[in-house]
């Protein structure tokens, strides 16, 4: 399972907006690392820098140079809709007549084919692949004069999750869809605004969180100060992902008011609970479960050993493995500290199953090694449904947890016991109400409905020259 998006706004005069906003992405990093971009503002132009790969590959002191203003968005990339290529990079600008919008998008949009149909019968041309350039010239095609009626009308047509951080030439928007589905913040900064992914961001900038963004809002900063305007959100049900705080978010990151740390700790501890075991040692997959392995220790009175150790920056690079090196498989990422496993009796704490390739392999690695027993332990109960709403999980014929039972699964894992965590010790964890999350991949209980599954690929155009820089609105 891969990450979403991360985005970050800051409306901040007289500071050098385009580096704090590098430093923004530097802390979401783990959302997206396929591409990575900034885009400027100064009160008459909109500047913007895309470009594959790393937040510190993307720039240098000279490309931040060329970004002046004071407004910025930025924003790391996971592709969930749309191929990873340099003309898919974002932030997006899209222009229609004498207005300029520059756009960040976290999520996915479910009708995004057919708003995008309709827009191009209205004469709209796309020069990406992505539901967010659907989004941006969603917002411009409202007849709408006001701005901000223009981004109602465009909440009113979409359907899915989507947190955004957009701006003009001299505004900076925030927006969040009814639903809450993924997280956005709002916090201060030396008389400025920030807005982010997650509260990580505003910790290694020197912001203050104020409080998160709310479902259905948006949030309007100019010259003028800020202002906020909530949609009435009628019967739509809130649908935070409660992958956030399994997988998703930095475990420093608080989101509901609930810091992720000591969540995934009581994951551990519920699955000590739930799925008791004789074992020598327990320990973590790296570094996701590190915090859910420590509190099955903790709650089991098991020892906590490292037993793998990540190589975190393989699958950050573009130079694809020989097959000599693809044959070795999870052994690029993990490599097992022999000395301290062989012989022993493991629990082995991971955030998830999805299609259950990767997990055989680390039970492989650590049985080669020496371990004598494996006992799987996973903080998510199982993945029986595809996520819709800007996870790249997997369709639903490729989840194995959707065709096996449990005792299959272990089976064809290779581990001696596996154990999931129920959904109610998950929300016991987590420790917020249940009717806040969206639950689908393990119950099939969209929050809205869907009817097919989209292709990430089902928007795909040829790639069109990326502006350096866009005129006056």
């Amino acid at each position: 399972m891969h990450e979403s998006c991360g985005i970050f706004g800051v409306y901040a005069p007289g500071m050098d907006v385009a580096r704090v906003t590098f430093f923004g992405l530097y802390a979401l990093q783990h959302r997206g690392q396929e591409s990575a971009g900034i885009a400027t503002a100064d009160g008459k132009s909109i500047y913007t820098h895309t470009a594959m790969g790393l937040v510190s590959q993307v720039f240098t002191e000279e490309e931040l140079a060329h970004l002046p203003g004071y407004i910025a968005i930025g924003h790391t990339r996971y592709s969930t809709t749309g191929s990873s290529r340099a003309a898919n990079a974002q932030p997006i600008i899209v222009q229609s007549g004498p207005t300029t919008l520059a756009l960040a998008h976290n999520g996915n949009i479910v009708n995004a084919r057919f708003l995008r149909e309709e827009l191009e019968q209205q004469g709209y041309s796309f020069h990406t692949s992505t539901d967010s350039e659907i989004i941006g010239y969603l917002v411009l095609s409202a007849t709408q004069r006001a701005p901000i009626e223009k981004i109602k009308y465009a909440m009113h047509r979409l359907q899915g999750a989507y947190s955004l951080a957009m701006m003009t030439r001299d505004k900076l928007v925030a927006v969040r869809d009814p639903m809450g589905v993924r997280p956005l913040c709002l916090g201060r900064i030396d008389g400025g605004w920030v807005v982010a992914s997650e509260t990580c961001a505003l910790d290694h900038i020197g912001a203050q969180f104020i409080r998160e963004v709310e479902p259905g809002e948006i949030v309007v900063i100019d010259k003028n100060g800020l202002k906020s305007f909530t949609e009435d959100r009628g019967n739509i049900r809130r649908a935070l992902c409660i992958f956030e705080y399994i997988y998703f978010a930095r475990p420093d990151s608080v989101i509901e008011g609930r810091l992720l740390y000591p969540a995934r700790q009581a994951m551990g501890a519920i699955l000590s609970r739930e799925h008791p075991v004789e074992a020598d040692l327990v320990m973590g997959v790296p570094d996701s479960a590190t915090a859910a392995g420590i509190g099955y220790a903790l709650a089991s009175g098991i020892p906590y050993a490292e037993g793998l150790i990540k190589n975190r920056y393989v699958g950050r690079t573009f130079i694809e493995p020989d097959q000599r090196l693809r044959d070795l498989g999870v052994k690029l990422k993990f490599n097992p500290l022999s000395d301290t496993i062989a012989g022993k009796r493991l629990v082995v704490v991971d955030d998830s199953i999805v299609r259950g390739t990767t997990t055989p392999r680390v039970v492989n690695l650590l049985r080669r090694a020496g371990a004598k027993e494996v006992h799987l332990r996973i903080c998510a109960p199982p993945i029986r449904y595809p996520c819709f709403f800007g996870v790249d999980m997997a369709t639903r014929w490729e989840l194995i947890a959707a065709h096996k039972t449990i005792p299959e699964i272990r089976d064809t894992i290779g581990a001696d016991s596996l154990g999931y965590i129920s959904i109610e010790g998950l929300i016991e964890a987590v420790a917020l109400p249940r009717n806040i999350f969206c639950l689908a991949c393990f119950t099939g209980d969209y929050p809205i409905p869907v009817q097919l599954e989209m292709d990430k690929l089902a928007l795909e155009v040829l790639p069109s020259r990326r502006l350096s820089e866009v005129g006056t609105e």
